[in-house]
């Protein structure tokens, strides 16, 4: 069954910190758990980016893929492709976008808004 997604408004989000700038240097990615959903999270140049971390077409992990161009994954199941920044589907077999979250650094702390139920 596909991974349900809350609809995301400005009253609803949390900023949840999911690590340390030390713990995501330049080039590293993480995956985390946040209420239930998995997140990756990317440093890429300095700039953090999170998306689900489910591909459209199949539900699989797409963060374990390689990053192919600055803000393109593709998805090591079947070769979909995925902009880290917008979660938009650059190309086939997935037809559907996928979550982005608003990335923040406070403090050395990376956190992501997600949206939390009222």
């Amino acid at each position: 069954m596909p991974v349900q997604y809350k609809e995301v408004t400005a009253e609803n989000l949390e900023w949840i910190t999911v690590a340390t700038t030390s713990d995501l240097p330049n080039g590293a990615r993480r995956i985390v758990e946040i209420d239930g959903q998995p997140i990756a999270v990317f440093n890429i140049a300095n700039q953090y980016f999170a998306i689900a971390d489910v591909c459209s077409h199949d539900d699989g992990p797409v963060a374990e893929g390689e990053l192919v161009d600055d803000y393109e994954i593709e998805c090591p199941r079947h070769g979909a492709h995925f902009d880290v920044r917008t979660g938009q589907v650059l190309s086939f077999p997935a037809i559907v976008d996928i979550p982005a979250y608003k990335v923040r650094v406070e403090d050395g702390e990376v956190q992501v808004a997600f949206p939390v139920e009222e």
